[in-house]
């Protein structure tokens, strides 16, 4: 027996010892998702607006890893780009097109190949996808888009708990206490850490209430666009931020100042405590009795509004103001996780990727939201940190894709993407390797009618130009020079001088169409399944 002892001995020590080495090997992962966050409100993005304005964690992560400064979405709308983020797939293939339809949490996603290879996986914040989630040994979820105050989570699909505070300070102390308490330190980490903010309706923090009032902020060149250079979408969407936001929701005002009715206000203000509401009154009220005063003295209403340009003044303001104070939140609670995985020592084996579900106006044509094809909202944030394969400060020209997430993060795990995942990994373009990379991307929205009124679209986008068919009801094409029109304000469709230009953008569109798997037929089906629902 004692001759045996020796070879048993060492080949468990053998086996303990490659288990050890494909843990080093095998990185902890944490994605960082913030929702309708945009690249206009990072620094680093050097894109004009915000130049005075920094968020020290997002600024580290640029400094200390990668920054892609081409990183765009495939259908620029909340839960489509989710679903695409974890399956690696079009929405067409994926099936979740619009915000309405269901998710298929039985289909193949990157989170139950993570778990298969050993990973322990964690789903913390917004995921706004339905159902009960799959793939990760834990989950603590917010509701649908879930609230800013005084918040509901869903833990593990199951039990719902209400929690006292605001949900971007609660979301990362839920990352810490799951690391720190429940991780199986013998395994790596995949952590899903997805925030509200910035989404609608930008209720800050208290300790934020007052941050940016005194600060004046130039509109963008467009703010007061007529849309005269472009087609019927542009001119019939309802994202204005003038005319279409709410007094409520987004103004925070008890009633419509000019025709008194009651505001769409109740609902987030009707969660919030006694002491939270002081706070909150303490700096919106004074702020709301100038407004009223300046705009709508005495008794009477007035439906029309002199001073226009004061009334977008003042409404661009509170939107701006409202949507940093929540954003400065963010990165503390992103400053809160890298420091605490730093004093664990495993900061430097953690791939930590930040990006957004999409981008966003922030006035720009004088617009909030997204789901247009034109830069602000079909562009996206991304920063890579990872010390081990990635020099601080590198720059990223390549056009990725949130449909590349998926595939990357398997590549950074070791594991091959199944055939089914139509992205690629932008693991060796981040550590600075020459590979043969896409020249050109394809984009499709789906979420029409709806809200916001945004006409369904498809279209490709090179290194230098862009062709969008707006389809459905309209039959409008649309194509621009984004190096000589980088604002999108004039469509040189069917310009002669664009000719060659405009059948090459028509012939790759068809290519990328076939490639991916995309087709007039299915735009039917999705076409007859949206109107069989209203």
């Amino acid at each position: 027996m004692k001759k045996l002892l020796l070879p048993v001995f060492v080949l468990s020590w053998l086996m303990f010892s490659c288990q050890e080495d494909e843990t080093e090997q095998q990185p902890n992962i944490l994605f960082i998702m913030t929702d309708d966050h945009t690249q206009q409100a990072i620094h680093a993005y050097e894109k004009g607006l915000l130049d005075s304005v920094y968020f020290p964690n997002m600024d580290r992560l640029v400094k200390e890893g990668a920054i892609f400064k081409n990183s765009f979405v495939t259908n620029s709308i909340c839960a489509p780009s989710r679903a695409v983020l974890l399956t690696g797939k079009y929405s067409h293939l994926n099936g979740k097109v619009d915000n309405v339809g269901p998710f298929d949490w039985d289909q193949r996603i990157y989170p139950k190949l993570l778990q298969e290879a050993g990973y322990e996986t964690a789903l913390i914040g917004k995921i706004h996808l339905g159902g009960k989630p799959q793939g990760y040994n834990f989950s603590m979820t917010l509701p649908g888009q879930g609230s800013y105050y005084n918040p509901e989570f869903i833990k593990n699909g199951e039990e719902e708990v209400k929690f006292e505070g605001h949900c971007e300070a609660l979301i990362p102390q839920f990352v810490v206490d799951w690391i720190e308490n429940d991780w199986d330190r013998s395994k790596p980490f995949a952590i899903n850490y997805h925030t509200k903010a910035p989404h609608r309706d930008w209720m800050p923090e208290e300790k934020y209430l007052s941050y940016l009032e005194d600060k004046e902020f130039d509109f963008p060149d467009n703010f007061f666009d007529d849309y005269e250079g472009r087609g019927t979408a542009a001119r019939e969407q309802e994202m204005e931020i003038v005319d279409n936001m709410y007094w409520g929701w987004d103004m925070k005002f008890e009633a419509n100042p000019f025709t008194g009715e009651p505001s769409r206000l109740a609902a987030p203000f009707a969660r919030m405590t006694e002491e939270q509401m002081a706070a909150w009154n303490e700096v919106y009220g004074p702020a709301n009795e100038k407004f009223l005063k300046e705009f709508a003295p005495g008794d009477e209403r007035i439906t029309e509004v002199p001073d226009r340009e004061g009334l977008a003044k003042f409404m661009f303001h509170r939107y701006l103001r409202d949507y940093l104070k929540v954003v400065k939140s963010v990165d503390d609670g992103i400053g809160e996780v890298l420091d605490y995985l730093e004093e664990q020592g495993i900061l430097d084996n953690t791939v930590v990727v930040y990006t957004s579900d999409q981008g966003f106006y922030l006035g720009e044509h004088g617009w909030y939201d997204k789901r247009f094809m034109y830069e602000p909202s079909l562009s996206t944030p991304l920063m890579v940190r990872y010390p081990k394969e990635i020099e601080p400060g590198t720059v990223v020209d390549e056009m990725v894709l949130n449909l590349d997430h998926a595939p990357t993060i398997l590549d950074y795990a070791g594991l091959e993407k199944p055939n089914d995942m139509q992205g690629e990994s932008w693991r060796s373009i981040a550590a600075g390797k020459d590979i043969p990379w896409r020249d050109a991307i394809y984009y499709h929205y789906y979420e029409y009618p709806g809200p916001h009124n945004v006409k369904r679209h498809y279209g490709v986008r090179t290194d230098r130009y862009k062709l969008i068919h707006f389809y459905h009801d309209i039959d409008e094409w649309e194509m621009y020079d984004l190096e000589n029109d980088p604002d999108e304000m004039n469509s040189i469709y069917d310009d002669p001088e664009y000719a060659e230009v405009q059948e090459m953008l028509h012939s790759r569109l068809e290519e990328l169409r076939e490639q991916y798997g995309d087709s007039d037929a299915l735009n039917q089906q999705f076409i007859d399944r949206s109107l069989s629902r209203n």
